[in-house]
């Protein structure tokens, strides 16, 4: 008889407390918030050149991050030399008066954060003008340009995207950058449209971005752009503004 008795004073009293729970209406369910600090380690492949004359003085050199398009993604530095600044310092001996870093994604695209952290990084080794740092890149390269200056447009005074596209939802974001928007009318891969929306978006918000369409140019419009010896005098007169 005794084990039966305790079992039901047991339950009355689960009863009880679950009654009086109910009648002051207390929440079932806390609100907590953690905060912390997570490391997270990253590899990144990368071509580096230094101007013929680093070594010769201690100014600070502009710096360009160059980002490549999909088809040069991998773990083959190789790849990355076929376009752009990379190709005209291998293939063509060209002379740039500038650091030129040219990473390599592994095949997920390019991540602003991992980039981020390669330039911080760049400026602690090499003598690097941090107000004349500079982002180009060609299609996912592009993409990636619009992507990294919307996360990090402090660190940037220009950049110049091809025939890539982002979220018009940034243009707010950019507003203290020199932008020049380069793309194809008759590009099949990345339509004109990607960066039509995101000069449109720029100009609402007052930005006197510079746009130049090649009316007879499909995918391929960066050719034309990285041997335009203005391109590379428009970007070296460019420096970083206040916020």
């Amino acid at each position: 008889m005794r084990p039966r008795m305790t079992i039901r004073v047991l339950s009355a009293l689960i009863l009880a407390v679950m009654a009086t729970g109910l009648v002051a209406d207390e929440p079932r369910q806390q609100e907590k918030l953690f905060e912390g600090e997570i490391t997270v380690k990253t590899r990144l492949k990368y071509l580096l050149y230094l101007p013929e004359s680093y070594d010769q003085s201690d100014k600070a050199w502009p710096l360009i991050l160059f980002l490549h398009g999909g088809g040069e993604s991998g773990d083959d530095l190789a790849k990355v030399k076929l376009h752009g600044p990379p190709e005209l310092i291998e293939a063509k001996a060209m002379d740039f008066p500038c650091i030129v870093v040219s990473p390599q994604s592994p095949g997920r695209g390019w991540q602003p954060d991992q980039l981020a952290a390669l330039i911080e990084d760049l400026a602690t080794r090499y003598r690097v003008d941090k107000d004349r740092v500079y982002v180009t890149g060609l299609s996912m390269g592009g993409f990636g340009t619009w992507s990294l200056a919307a996360a990090y447009p402090g660190l940037f005074a220009a950049i110049a995207p091809i025939c890539g596209g982002g979220n018009p939802n940034d243009a707010p974001k950019l507003k203290n950058l020199a932008i020049w928007v380069f793309h194809g009318a008759k590009d099949p891969v990345v339509r004109l449209e990607s960066s039509q929306r995101m000069v449109d978006a720029l100009e609402q918000e007052g930005v006197d971005v510079k746009f130049t369409i090649y009316p007879d140019a499909g995918h391929d419009s960066w050719t034309a752009t990285y041997e335009n010896p203005e391109f590379y005098k428009w970007l070296f007169a460019q420096e970083r503004k206040a916020k």
